[in-house]
């Protein structure tokens, strides 16, 4: 009889991967780091246990967006205040104080709310040059851009 393994918490083998965020597209950048967040690139894969990779991306400053939505992407917060609601274009916030939070948020967008997607996002890190504090780790760079020739914009045309 053949059974569907399910991999328990003890099992699981976490690697590191560098991702150069440098010329690539965000949405798709977003859905290559949400994958591999989740493990679900892995053959052992399980819906209920946080199984993925530990994430590290670099240059996330640099990462570009396609069409019209560099000047039109607005995103809406609130102060807290009354009336304080605020908003701030893509390109303000790759400028701002905290570049890495336009792909953050673009990745935990695309995972499943709930307990194990705070588990999962705990093991992105996010940077917006290209030094990062975890070459201890020895994270395996991941060449996103030779995946798909649409993952970056060529400036060819």
């Amino acid at each position: 009889m053949k059974t569907t393994r399910s991999l328990k918490p003890a099992e699981v083998t976490k690697n590191w991967v560098l991702i150069d965020a440098e010329g690539l597209v965000l949405g798709r950048l977003a859905t290559i780091i949400a994958t591999r967040l989740r493990g679900k690139h892995k053959p052992q894969f399980t819906p209920h246990v946080d199984c993925g990779d530990n994430i590290v991306v670099i240059n996330a400053e640099k990462v570009v967006l396609t069409g019209n939505k560099v000047g039109q992407k607005l995103f809406h917060y609130h102060t807290g205040h009354p009336g304080g609601i605020k908003e701030r274009t893509i390109t303000q916030r790759l400028t701002g104080k905290n570049p890495g939070h336009v792909v953050e948020k673009a990745v935990e967008r695309m995972i499943t709310r709930g307990p194990l997607q705070r588990a999962q996002m705990k093991h992105l890190y996010v940077y917006a040059g290209s030094e990062h504090p975890h070459d201890g780790q020895k994270p395996v760079k991941l060449d996103v851009a030779a995946l798909n020739r649409k993952n970056t914009i060529s400036h060819e045309s």
